[in-house]
């Protein structure tokens, strides 16, 4: 059998896993079983991965790459389940007053009343020594603190003395990491906070990364697990239990990566759309935007996927008040605990009858259901709308039943006072309209152009938005290759990520040189196989950065998912449908290498009904 590449992510109600051709990437097998929160998550990996195996007879000495997504971290900072922390701050002479004010990150607050709890002490550089490290860490012992940070003032530059407590606190039996270790930009204020959030994650991220682990190592894999990373990439668990935080939010990631793997897509928005919510990330000259992201409302060094999350999705259940029509969400139909109405048997809506609900006690009792002649309850759902509305394609993983979505739908038709179609059509305008506020803004901030934008729909109900959305802004749209498991199929095919951010002021040849020879060495660290490792170098002269982007495989892989050579027809073909113009309106001018200038002649009118005729180019 060909080699396999297994993708694993772990959700907050299913598990879900691929096994991918290593050659040609093709989808071999994919499967979803319950989460098992109380067995703990490692043990429904190991009983995912052994399914899938058995089930393909697939062996496990075929499997040359194993990784999984986790929300593990996320989840433990929404949820305040995180480690107490204790700041050992350092500096000196002059910069040593601010550098114990910006060392000291205090409380920060995770959720309502939720806190990452930390202690602070403060040793003049000139003083670090054995005994006064040992006394500080006692002290911070004694205050309860799991886990050390050692934070000094441009200790980037010489971080030996972040070494010293960190040695001295593994000597202990404690967890410690050092700023320096975090980010290598200046900024001891975010660099401490950054690190101080990882560290929090540190001992409950260990637990599960050895169960993990040990499970893999269960099924005869001889393959490293690796996990995904914030940023779309992957790295070894070894890198896991010292940088944590870098899985924060990966979840989000894994299905923008999977949806670049299988889609080109150059300029375009992707909505990865489940049963609650829709998280929307741009992709900007075939890249997905990246920024610094926040916890607890403060900003720290780590960078992440962009993505915005919206509570509208295919369960987003119906709001009704004064018998109008009057929102689409926040609840769901998974968090009320009732079927939708577009996924029922018709005869079950014999008599159907509308009613109104809270989902949870505190919310208002305006969301529709309906009745049926069975006495069962049934969600009004924003994917009855769509596949009423018929946006959702046959085959599709959220085409439902239509004539039960009517049904149902008939009874909130008559109580409001509309036909099925307006009051489904009605319901989908409130929706676009809290998603066209998000979708104007990432435009505007990411300056896409609208000619280029394609929307991109993944998760079980990318149907439900993105083909009323495309026609709402007059865009194209496609719906990702193996929607449902874009997620798993973007942890499966993810490559090994590393990166550094340093700090440096018109940067030199040898500076360059020595960023790049760094990254390359933390990225095999990481796992990548040297020979694969490819290396981005990124100047902000404005905020005098410098940041080396490596990326690579843990396998020697010579074939890119999207590589195809195209045949004249095929370019003039992508480059009409880029600049919005007729076909017979284009013509190459010049290639080289696999680089190719087409150029059209576009047609404007301007006032008193002049045109006016002008040469554009594409790339």
């Amino acid at each position: 059998m060909n080699k396999v590449r297994i993708g694993i992510d772990v959700g907050g109600t299913f598990t879900d896993a691929v096994a991918i051709d290593n050659e040609t990437y093709e989808l071999i097998a994919k499967m979803k079983i319950p989460t098992t929160h109380e067995e703990g998550v490692a043990v429904g990996v190991v009983k995912i991965i052994k399914a899938i195996l058995e089930e393909n007879n697939i062996s496990p000495n075929d499997v040359v790459f194993i990784a999984h997504g986790t929300t593990q971290a996320t989840n433990a900072l929404l949820e305040g389940d995180v480690a107490s922390v204790g700041i050992i701050g350092m500096g000196t002479g002059f910069d040593s007053r601010g550098a114990k004010k910006e060392t000291n990150v205090e409380n920060i607050e995770l959720a309502q009343g939720k806190y990452l709890k930390s202690e602070h002490l403060f040793i003049d550089s000139k003083d670090v020594n054995e005994a006064s490290i040992n006394e500080a860490i006692n002290t911070l012992i004694k205050d309860k603190c799991d886990v050390i940070v050692a934070s000094e003032a441009y200790s980037v530059d010489n971080p030996e003395n972040e070494q010293k407590v960190i040695e001295i606190a593994n000597g202990k039996g404690l967890f410690a990491t050092g700023g320096h270790e975090i980010s290598e930009l200046y900024g001891l204020k975010m660099r401490t906070r950054t690190a101080v959030v990882n560290a929090s994650l540190i001992p409950r991220m260990m637990q599960t990364a050895n169960m993990t682990e040990k499970a893999v190592i269960d099924t005869d894999i001889k393959s490293n697990l690796m996990i995904m990373r914030c940023d779309g990439g992957v790295m070894s668990i070894n890198e896991v239990r010292k940088r944590p935080i870098l899985t924060m939010l990966s979840g989000l990631a894994a299905g923008v990566a999977g949806a670049l793997m299988y889609e080109k897509v150059s300029d375009g928005i992707f909505f990865e759309v489940g049963g609650t919510s829709v998280d929307i990330s741009v992709i900007k000259n075939g890249k997905v935007m990246i920024k610094y992201a926040q916890v607890g409302g403060h900003k720290t060094y780590l960078r992440s996927l962009d993505v915005r999350t919206l509570a509208i999705a295919g369960g987003s259940m119906i709001r009704v008040k004064d018998k109008k029509i009057v929102d689409v969400g926040p609840r769901s139909a998974h968090i009320a605990g009732i079927e939708y109405e577009c996924f029922t048997e018709e005869k079950k809506f014999s008599l159907p009858k509308i009613k109104f609900i809270s989902p949870r006690d505190d919310d208002p009792k305006e969301y529709a259901v309906v009745e049926s002649g069975t006495g069962n309850d049934y969600s009004l759902t924003l994917a009855g709308a769509a596949n009423i509305l018929n946006y959702v394609p046959e085959g599709d993983y959220a085409r439902g039943n239509i004539e039960s979505a009517r049904l149902a739908w008939s009874a909130l038709a008559e109580y409001v006072g509309l036909s099925i179609e307006e009051a489904a059509k009605e319901v989908m305008k409130i929706a676009i309209n809290k998603l066209s506020i998000v979708i104007d803004e990432l435009i505007q901030e990411y300056d896409l152009d609208r000619k280029f934008i394609v929307l991109v729909g993944g998760g079980g109900s990318g149907a439900v938005v993105v083909n009323a959305l495309a026609e709402h802004y007059d865009f194209k749209w496609k719906l990702a290759k193996n929607a449902p498991f874009i997620s798993t199929i973007g942890v499966a095919l993810a490559m090994v990520r590393e990166q550094i951010e340093r700090t440096i002021v018109n940067p030199t040849e040898e500076d360059i040189k020595r960023i790049r020879a760094d990254v390359i060495e933390k990225i095999i660290q990481s796992g990548a196989n040297e020979e694969t490792v490819d290396v981005n170098i990124e100047i902000d002269s404005q905020k005098n950065i410098v940041r080396a982007v490596a990326t690579g495989a843990t396998e020697f892989r010579n074939k890119d998912l999207n590589a195809k050579s195209l045949n004249q027809e095929e370019l003039l073909k992508i480059a009409s449908e880029a600049l919005g113009c007729n076909l017979t309106n284009v013509s190459p001018i010049f290639s080289t290498g696999r680089w190719h200038l087409i150029e059209s002649l576009v047609e404007e009118n301007k006032l008193f009904g002049l045109i006016k005729k002008k040469k554009v180019v594409v790339v």
